[in-house]
């Protein structure tokens, strides 16, 4: 079993930062892509951003940037200039290949709040 633990949401002031990570573990062969998506009340979730085993990155705002540690099964995202647009739950997401299947299989985290407000 895969399990994915998001921190660093909150409460940040519009233009303030924010960096969450996404930690994975369990019975993990590897890692292919770990990326955040996020989704507001009402609306479609959405990528942020997202990054492979190899280092390509694929964004959807120019103010963050997504990080990795594939050593620790970890990725980041700095969020920076932050808006209230930008409130949403923001989700972990990752292909990981099992010990015990030899294909990529899709996991999610639980979520982390996000909210930008004055």
């Amino acid at each position: 079993q895969v399990q994915l633990v998001e921190s660093g949401g909150g409460l940040v002031q519009p233009g303030g930062s924010l960096r969450l990570s996404c930690a994975a573990s369990g019975s993990i062969f590897s890692i292919s892509s770990m990326g955040w998506y996020r989704q507001a009340p009402g609306k479609q979730r959405e990528l942020v951003a997202r990054i492979s085993s190899g280092g390509s990155t694929n964004y959807a705002d120019s103010r963050f940037t997504i990080s990795r540690d594939n050593a620790k099964n970890t990725v980041f995202l700095q969020m920076n200039s932050l808006r209230p647009e930008d409130t949403a739950v923001y989700y972990c997401h990752a292909s990981i290949r099992i010990r015990s299947y030899s294909l990529d299989s899709e996991y999610w985290g639980q979520g982390t709040q996000v909210t930008v407000s004055s």
